[in-house]
């Protein structure tokens, strides 16, 4: 697997911290996740930024995966789905039930929310936006949250790889992320 660029990292990481509009610290948000996810064999980004046709939902990233074997995400399916929120502070209930809806409408199982300061509520308790991630996999749907923390401890790309497949075993065994 590959070693990230630290240099790399920093920059997307610094343009965030300069930005000066929600949108530039969004967009510097999904350039990063590109970076990362890009790097790990089979990702490929198949669309930014696209909303659907009735023009009433927007996808941040879109990901093809072709890694079927052994290495990168080979327990994905071939589309995930990712929206990044470059916030200062936890996403709340209210937008993680949005991308959930998001997906469902478009018959999809699998996505990732990319919350910088995480989100609301509490693991242990199971509340809040917690609680949104369990009923969704009650009925199907697996969704992941990844940090900034956890993002700035990446050093390689299997280390992303790991920290997925350890968050996919946590939600099936527990009902709930970390």
């Amino acid at each position: 697997m590959a070693q990230y660029s630290r240099r790399r990292l920093d920059e997307f990481l610094q343009r965030s911290n300069n930005a000066t509009t929600s949108h530039e610290k969004g967009k510097a948000l999904e350039d990063l996740i590109c970076y990362i996810f890009e790097r790990v064999p089979g990702m490929s980004v198949s669309f930014k930024n696209e909303t659907n046709y009735a023009q009433t939902e927007e996808i941040d990233i879109g990901f093809w995966n072709e890694s079927f074997n052994s290495r990168g995400f080979h327990y994905f399916p071939a589309i995930v789905l990712v929206e990044c929120k470059n916030w200062d502070n936890p996403v709340d209930t209210q937008n993680v039930s949005y991308f959930i809806q998001k997906l469902q409408n478009r018959g999809r199982d699998y996505g990732i929310i990319v919350a910088t300061n995480g989100i609301t509520g509490s693991r242990e308790r199971n509340n809040r936006a917690y609680y949104e991630i369990s009923m969704a996999l009650s009925r199907g749907l697996h969704i992941f949250i990844l940090t900034l923390e956890e993002i700035e401890n990446l050093n390689t790309t299997q280390d992303l790889v790991n920290l997925f497949k350890d968050k996919y075993c946590e939600l099936v065994m527990t009902t709930t992320t970390f």
